[in-house]
């Protein structure tokens, strides 16, 4: 079922509709890891009326972009063109989602470019270093795996799989959001607003500091350190606190984590927290890249950093400037609407209600350093480790690890 919602936002050039379907990588089958991201891509290579190279000459010859992306917890597919065009346009949505061509030789393109990808992606030793870090905290859940699959799963994927899959596809929720009146949908500014519900599931703290580590050597001159854990829901009232305790970490030249590894220091040159959006319990983990001679300092300085977060509250000062700078980064990410209706969207997909700046930033105010506190004890006491290193400075980070966790 399709669900149709429009944005009253002021008066634009440009008209823009994305639909979100629920379930993305998630709903991959056992053994069929990467075969929503084959479907996604699949879907936007020909409909009913037109094939793949007119159906590209077609959005082309309007200036307008056509664009599909798959996340663990849904896919998104939207097309953006000046106004003008849009209801020319805005009807190719709905062959996309409901009457694609699916042909068998486009299936084969796709399928071989997944591959691709994924040996490319491999030779980034930061991306392998994530993926360690989500199977040791995910275990079998589906956030545990990539989006985009892996190897073993997508050549043994057939095209009888794919439109298997798509029968799947077809029946689930469905989401329009635009900026265009045309759309006859429902405005989000008058859904009525719903209490947030912890969905977060239980998670196990009772791994050995040897479960709750892993890395790989990656013979390089380079140390990259993860150290994170799952945490809740977006869904949960616990989301905001642990959004303004990434504020606190990493946003801006004032960040803790800035201030302490290349103010202090300088023995970093990439570092930041990961904190997405997620229906399920979100992953929350600080990433560092350092040299090899450096890698065992600027460990110890991430534990001692840790063991500050579940030992001592923020300071007045720390917390009201983390509220601050969170403020301004949700008034950035208002600047595009674009990233605007994607987040909306994801929010009403996950059965959330928008709501507004002002109400937003009262809720932010209203969250203590107490409350944070809560929280890192609750989530980061037992956090677990991913390095992609020399094996022998991995070794001696895994030793440090087993004494501080």
């Amino acid at each position: 079922m399709l669900k149709r919602y429009f944005l009253n936002s002021k008066k634009r050039n440009f008209s823009t509709a994305s639909i979100w379907i629920k379930g993305g990588s998630d709903v991959d089958g056992v053994g069929k890891k990467g075969i929503n991201k084959i479907l996604s891509s699949l879907l936007t290579r020909g409909c009913e009326g037109f094939n793949n190279f007119t159906l590209s000459e077609y959005i082309e010859s309007h200036g307008a972009e056509l664009n599909q992306e798959v996340f663990e917890d849904g896919i998104s597919i939207s097309i953006k063109s000046i106004n003008e065009h849009f209801s020319k346009l805005f009807p190719l949505l709905d062959l996309i989602i409901n009457k694609p061509t699916l042909l068998e030789i486009e299936f084969q393109k796709v399928k071989k470019s997944s591959l691709n990808f994924i040996k490319k992606d491999k030779e980034n030793p930061f991306n392998i270093c994530f993926e360690k870090w989500r199977r040791i905290v995910y275990s079998n859940h589906p956030y545990a795996f990539n989006t985009n699959g892996n190897a073993n799963d997508i050549s043994n994927i057939t095209y009888e799989d794919v439109l298997l899959e798509f029968k799947n596809f077809k029946s689930r929720d469905k989401y329009l959001i635009s900026n265009n009146l045309e759309i006859n949908g429902v405005c989000i500014e008058t859904l009525e607003k719903k209490p947030l519900e912890d969905k977060s599931r239980t998670i196990n703290h009772n791994l050995s500091p040897n479960n709750r580590f892993d890395f790989n050597n990656n013979d390089s001159n380079q140390t990259i350190i993860m150290l994170g854990d799952q945490t809740c829901s977006r869904r949960s009232s616990e989301y905001l606190p642990l959004k303004i305790l990434e504020s606190f970490l990493s946003y801006g030249m004032s960040a803790a984590l800035f201030k302490l590894f290349r103010e202090k220091h300088g023995i970093t040159y990439d570092l930041g927290v990961y904190y997405p959006i997620r229906s399920g319990n979100a992953p929350f983990l600080i990433y560092l890249s350092v040299s090899n001679n450096k890698a065992l300092f600027a460990f110890e300085l991430l534990s001692t950093l840790w063991k500050n977060l579940l030992l001592y509250p923020l300071t007045d000062a720390e917390i009201s400037l983390a509220k601050e700078k969170l403020k301004g980064s949700l008034l950035l990410g208002n600047q595009s609407l674009d990233e605007i209706l994607q987040r909306k969207m994801q929010l009403i997909s996950y059965g959330i209600s928008p709501i507004s700046e002002i109400d937003l930033n009262s809720k932010i105010e209203e969250i203590s350093s107490l409350d944070i506190f809560k929280l890192t004890n609750k989530y980061f006491s037992k956090p677990f480790l991913s390095i992609s290193g020399n094996e022998k400075m991995c070794i001696e980070i895994s030793q440090k690890w087993n004494n501080n966790f």
